[in-house]
């Protein structure tokens, strides 16, 4: 096929005809293919699927990862490795464009790799490599690893993505209406834009932006002048950059530029978007900040007989089909680890990136209940953690070991390494409690409990994020009481939190399901129900064309 005059290889539904190109550092879109690290990839992934399904005039950009985020091992005393295995893909197609951009003043050839829509049902995604023979090795490992450590590294992969990008698509003469930045990771896709067009205003009628983060201290910001060594600006002066930014400090943020360059932005979650527009309303001439709460696709993630067997009426079925999805998680559990676990037993899973906000390790902080919590014979459980830490986020990394030693002690405790599609959606059939704890306001939306939801799973959180639109407490899920947290410091906040979790554990959750097991299968059943439409993705990609592409 020619992708000289690129056309999306399908019909295009009326109602989503603006064209529109969808940037993103990562893509989660199957298994084989590993080019995400965690929550912004399940996210970017299932805006793709959504996007083939509804036929919407929507393709995406990436970058190929030769190594991936990393891949999770073990030591031999079972604690985390981190391991960098070079990755090839039969199923990707040679688009034959090659083209330059420069970064550090340096030509570096990009090639372009090209995923088919029925390859995994999505949108068309192209990907940028520079790993490409005619370009130095320097030049060549930019792509190797996903958020790559060093400064100078991460600033010519958002150089690869956000110019390469733009520049791919006039290779392809893809006039796109729209783009959409999912994250700032591509904002230098705007200095390219207006070297094209030569005035601010043509940039902001096509660029959309969607922050996901929720504190201002998280967004990426880096020296400004390493930014011009880079040729992040595209040669533009730095006086010029300062001037169509707003940017008089020395650091360049990322998300700022983003937020004054696009015409309109978003939050991922009606909380989000809240905070969003508290945080950024002190800086002159940003656009307006909507919310999106974000989704993930029904289609993909869900169990389509567990959904079956609830729309019949078929509790022995639903029963039936649920012990059967935790048998064939917990196998894995048992392969991992030589835990045998039980699956007529209540399974706590935490599973999800490792970070600290996310608080992986909280409940293990009150020795005492913790204790209690797994040596209760009348009301027995097990608990599961999994998911990858920043291989350079050494607390994260510390909290991952300390859960890895703490499992060698009780039978029924198991953490599982290479939390991937795969893993997750088996460790989220095994569920019966999806717990998710993040420290309020920090979750800027999460998805994780979205697809637990989806199969069978009852979620137990903290109020944040996108759990604030849909847990409806005692009915479809278990949430935290909201307290004053911002008059707490940190460990009174986090003493809370635990206390709260383990009274929901130990006076509602665990009763109900030894007990009064009929009233804990319909809110399995609630959860399922309310998840299903509300926070699937063909949702979130209509309201995108809706709300952000208008």
């Amino acid at each position: 096929m020619s992708f000289e005059n690129y056309v999306i290889p399908y019909q295009i539904d009326e109602r989503y005809k603006r064209k529109v190109a969808y940037f993103s550092m990562e893509y989660a879109i199957d298994q084989p293919l590993k080019i995400y690290s965690g929550g912004l990839g399940f996210l970017s992934g299932s805006h793709l699927r959504s996007a083939y399904e509804l036929r919407q005039n929507l393709i995406g950009i990436g970058i190929l990862w030769k190594e991936g985020y990393y891949d999770q091992a073990r030591n031999s005393d079972q604690t985390l490795k981190v391991v960098w295995i070079e990755k090839i893909y039969n199923f990707l197609e040679d688009t034959k464009i090659r083209f330059q951009i420069n970064i550090h003043d340096h030509p570096v050839w990009v090639k372009v790799l090209y995923l088919n829509p029925t390859t995994f049902n999505t949108a068309p995604l192209f990907l940028l490599s520079t790993d490409d023979a005619e370009n130095d090795y320097v030049s060549r490992t930019i792509c190797h690893r996903l958020y790559d450590g060093n400064a100078a590294t991460k600033m010519a992969q958002f150089i690869l993505l956000g110019v390469g990008g733009a520049k791919l698509l006039d290779m392809m003469n893809y006039d796109p209406e729209l783009y959409h930045l999912n994250e700032a990771h591509a904002v230098s896709a705007a200095f390219y834009l207006y070297q094209k067009f030569g005035n601010v205003e043509d940039i902001k009628k096509r660029l959309v932006f969607t922050t996901h983060t929720p504190e201002e201290a998280g967004n990426e910001k880096h020296d400004i002048y390493l930014c011009e060594k880079m040729s992040y600006f595209c040669g533009m002066p730095l006086d010029q950059v300062r001037r169509l930014t707003g940017i008089t400090d020395d650091l360049f943020n990322h998300s700022l530029a983003a937020l004054r360059f696009a015409h309109l932005a978003n939050g991922v979650s009606q909380l989000h978007g809240e905070v969003s527009r508290q945080m950024w309303n002190k800086y002159d001439g940003i656009c307006e900040i909507k919310a999106i709460t974000n989704a993930q696709n029904w289609k993909y993630w869900s169990d389509k007989q567990l959904y079956r067997a609830r729309q019949e009426h078929n509790d022995d079925w639903f029963d039936d089909r649920k012990r059967h999805l935790k048998q064939r998680g917990l196998a894995i559990v048992a392969d991992q680890t030589g835990k045998l676990m039980d699956p007529n037993v209540l399974t706590i899973v935490w599973a999800r990136r490792f970070a600290g906000y996310k608080r992986a390790e909280l409940l293990t902080r009150d020795h005492k209940r913790f204790e209690a919590l797994l040596n209760n014979p009348k009301y027995p459980v097990q608990i599961i953690w999994a998911g990858k830490p920043y291989p350079l986020d050494y607390p994260a990394i510390n909290d991952f070991n300390h859960l890895v030693n703490l499992s060698k002690q009780y039978k029924n405790v198991a953490v599982c390494v290479g939390y991937e599609l795969a893993l997750s959606r088996r460790l989220k059939q095994s569920a019966d409690v999806w717990l998710n704890n993040p420290r309020v306001p920090r979750e800027a939306s999460g998805t994780s409990g979205m697809t637990a939801a989806m199969n069978g799973a009852v979620n137990l959180s903290t109020n944040d994020g996108w759990i604030c639109e849909f847990v409806n407490n005692g009915n479809n899920g278990f949430v935290v009481p909201p307290a004053d947290y911002m008059n707490m410091h940190v460990e009174e906040q986090d003493n809370y939190d635990m206390d709260q979790l383990y009274d929901i554990l130990e006076k509602e959750i665990l009763p109900l399901y030894y007990n009064d097991f009929d009233t804990w299968r319909q809110i399995v059943k609630n959860g399922m129900r309310d998840v299903q439409f509300a926070f699937g993705s063909n949702r979130m990609v209509e309201e995108y064309y809706e709300v952000l592409y208008k």
